[in-house]
């Protein structure tokens, strides 16, 4: 059975960072989800710190992950928002999405948001992304490395090289792996 991960908003924010999850996802490395909550919120934040993105594209981002994934949506989580605590109240909407969605992890930036005294009782832990796709090496490298590639294919204007590829996923939040990938495709590491 597949590893089920819920996508924190932070983690879906990045650009390169969510792409690459979610063409993850579609090759079957693991199963991606989500809340149209987690949806509003990343998209919300962008234009919070980009005003020049179009909320119309953004939302048109949106839509294409719900139709490539259908099944990463988790709904009916409200109800079991107000009994839970973290110390973050603005977070107990993730914790919810995770339990009643029956995920395995959290992928989140905010790691200190989701103690590990919390998550225990309903098995749950949080993890970096890092430390999420790191966990995929070196037994999924090929599914690493293919994702990587589609990814890379879709950038044409302008163009990115892997090396540059790989530089903003070391920027967004896996540099470990990054410099995995990047010792795979025997080419010289991203820098920070």
């Amino acid at each position: 059975m597949k590893l089920r991960a819920l996508l924190d908003a932070n983690v879906l924010y990045p650009a390169v960072l969510r792409s690459y999850l979610i063409d993850l996802s579609l090759l079957g490395v693991y199963q991606a989800h989500w809340t149209d909550e987690l949806q509003d919120e990343w998209i919300r934040n962008l234009q919070l710190n980009r005003s020049e993105l179009d909320e119309a594209r953004l939302r048109q981002t949106q839509g294409l992950m719900d139709r490539a994934l259908p099944e990463a949506r988790i709904t009916g989580h409200e109800p079991l928002i107000r009994t839970l605590t973290l110390p973050d109240a603005d977070d107990r909407h993730v914790l919810a999405a995770a339990i009643h969605g029956q995920v395995d992890v959290i992928v989140t930036q905010n790691l200190r948001d989701f103690p590990s005294a919390v998550l225990d009782a309903s098995s749950l832990r949080a993890v970096s992304p890092d430390d999420f796709l790191g966990g995929f090496l070196p037994d999924q490298a090929a599914a690493l490395v293919e994702a990587l590639r589609a990814q890379q294919a879709r950038y044409r204007a302008p163009p990115l090289t892997m090396a540059d590829l790989l530089h903003r996923l070391a920027q967004q939040g896996v540099p470990t792996v990054a410099n995995s990938l990047a010792s795979l495709l025997k080419i010289s590491r991203p820098a920070l």
